[in-house]
């Protein structure tokens, strides 16, 4: 999205009609599934999913400024992105994941590290991201950051 928005409000009102659905349905999953102290913001340009300054003062390491990332969720040119730091740092959510989604998808798995990128708008596996954003805590992400990524 080249739109510079500052609220989650803007965020959505700049989504495609054609997969406004989707990618509402994503964000309520995602929201449903987070541990409650996630806050809900904009990061990056996407929606984001952050551990807030008041729960890990420390903030980011690469901007301390910013608040501690997880997760986000972006409309992109030509899909919607489902970013989760969580797999980046645990290779066993990674690697349940990857086996998970050839499971229950139709279309192969397009991935990076973190990005799960959805190009087919009828084969988002709705529940795989919820259970995917159910596995770690707050306390957990902050456990695995400082141990595997803050240097």
């Amino acid at each position: 999205m080249a739109t510079k928005v500052t609220t989650v409000k803007e965020y959505l009102e700049n989504v495609p009609e054609d997969r406004i659905k989707q990618f509402k349905k994503l964000r309520s999953v995602i929201k449903k599934n987070l541990d409650k102290g996630f806050k809900e913001t904009i990061n990056y340009n996407m929606l984001g999913y952050v551990i807030p300054h008041k729960m890990y003062p420390d903030g980011y390491h690469c901007s301390p400024e910013l608040p501690l990332p997880f997760a986000n969720l972006a409309n992109q040119k030509n899909f919607i992105a489902v970013y989760h730091m969580g797999m980046y740092a645990e290779p066993k959510i990674y690697k349940w994941f990857t086996e998970e989604y050839g499971k229950r998808c139709k279309y192969k798995l397009d991935m990076g590290k973190s990005c799960v990128r959805l190009k087919k708008m009828d084969d988002i596996p709705y529940d795989l991201i919820g259970e995917l954003m159910a596995k770690m805590s707050t306390k957990d992400w902050i456990k695995l950051y400082e141990k595997n990524i803050k240097k």
